[in-house]
């Protein structure tokens, strides 16, 4: 099994910053792209940012220039770096990663983090 643990979640005044952390731990033979999504109060979730093994990225437009999403492959742990932060980013954050389990068998599966709240005060 796989697990991903966040961190770095809070409460931070518009303009400031905040990094989250997303580590996997279990059996992992490799993983493939991670991602950080959000879920605003009474929206559905959105994609904030995926990063492939390879260090491709990609974000949404209403975060772009202001976060910066990374992974150090040896930790198995991908960051999310948010800067400038406003009120429109008050969210659930969650982090999801693209597994491999398997020597043998190639197929790979999507975990999911528990979640963790920011809340940006204005």
């Amino acid at each position: 099994q796989v697990q991903l643990v966040e961190s770095g979640g809070g409460l931070v005044q518009a303009g400031g910053s905040l990094r989250l952390s997303c580590a996997a731990s279990g059996t992992i033979v490799s993983i493939n792209a991670m991602g950080w999504y959000r879920q605003p109060p009474g929206k559905q979730r959105e994609l904030v940012a995926v990063i492939t093994s390879g260090g491709m990225t990609r974000y949404a437009d209403s975060v772009k220039g202001r976060f910066t999403i990374s992974r150090d492959n040896a930790k198995n742990t991908a960051y999310l770096q948010m800067n400038s932060l406003k009120p429109d980013d008050t969210a659930v954050y969650y982090c999801n990663a693209g597994v491999r389990t398997s020597s043998t068998y190639l197929s790979s599966y999507n975990y999911w983090g528990q979640g963790t709240q920011v809340t940006v005060s204005s």
